[in-house]
């Protein structure tokens, strides 16, 4: 009876995809960007934070070897924790109100209201709310498109550029050095498409630069993380590495 039992639950159910590994709570990220500030690999980054190379890894590469988030606002507490929406859950299922709730985890009751608005688990017919579901919708509203600074100022897009591919001209047609490139060493050589690289401004130079070019003028900033942001990671539609060589 018990083996023909488990045959027709094999034929009403389909097999069943695994979901993966759980998807690693943001501070363990935080960890991880935080290690790669200091100068550390990726691979060496992923050990001190306890998770795989692989890991890590894919985390760098996604992100175009910068944060996908601002690492400071995430130690300032201005966004709820994992920790924290575990807690409201928890509360909230045990029928205490919103400003109880805030009492309890020391946050604004509007903060509590909103986040039980805002995050609920929808999918079923109850409007209940569930921390993992509400960390999930946190995450990806934190991921909505923004508008690249590079893309809303054409002027600083243009300054970026042009020192980009290392050919800067005055008005009257003189060229304008650019930086001395560090001494060749044999090691890291260039392809052959990407030796005008090896010419040019680095984001940092060029982002030093500016106060001194514009010193009056508070549009023309840029830090160079955001102009790395706009070269390597996809999506951003700021800068493009053809664009720049060819300009």
């Amino acid at each position: 009876m018990a083996r023909r039992q488990q045959n027709a639950d094999r034929a009403i159910r389909p097999k069943l995809r695994s979901p993966g590994h759980p998807k690693f709570q943001r501070h363990v990220e935080v960890a991880f960007w935080e290690q790669i500030a200091k100068g550390l690999l990726a691979e060496e980054a992923a050990a001190v934070v306890g998770v795989a190379q692989a890991v890590g890894a894919r985390w760098f590469h996604k992100a175009g070897g910068m944060p996908p988030f601002d690492i400071k606002q995430q130690h300032l507490g201005r966004y709820l924790s994992f920790a924290e929406r575990e807690e409201i859950a928890l509360l909230h299922v045990q029928g205490r109100g919103v400003r109880e709730i805030a009492r309890v985890i020391g946050r604004d009751p509007g903060t509590v209201s909103r986040e039980l608005r805002r995050n609920a688990a929808t999918r079923s017919n109850s409007s209940g709310y569930r921390a993992s579901v509400a960390q999930w919708k946190a995450d990806m509203a934190a991921k909505r498109p923004k508008v690249a600074k590079l893309v809303a100022n054409p002027r600083l897009r243009a300054y970026v550029e042009e020192r980009l591919t290392g050919q800067i001209c005055l008005a009257d047609g003189t060229i304008v050095p650019g930086p001395t490139p560090p001494r060749f060493t044999g090691r890291g050589k260039p392809h052959r498409k990407d030796r005008a690289w090896t010419q040019a401004w680095s984001p940092e130079q060029i982002s030093n630069r500016l106060p001194i070019d514009f010193p009056d003028d508070e549009s023309m900033r840029i830090s160079h993380e955001a102009i790395y942001q706009s070269l390597f990671i996809e999506g951003r539609g700021a800068l493009k590495r053809e664009l720049a060589l060819h300009n």
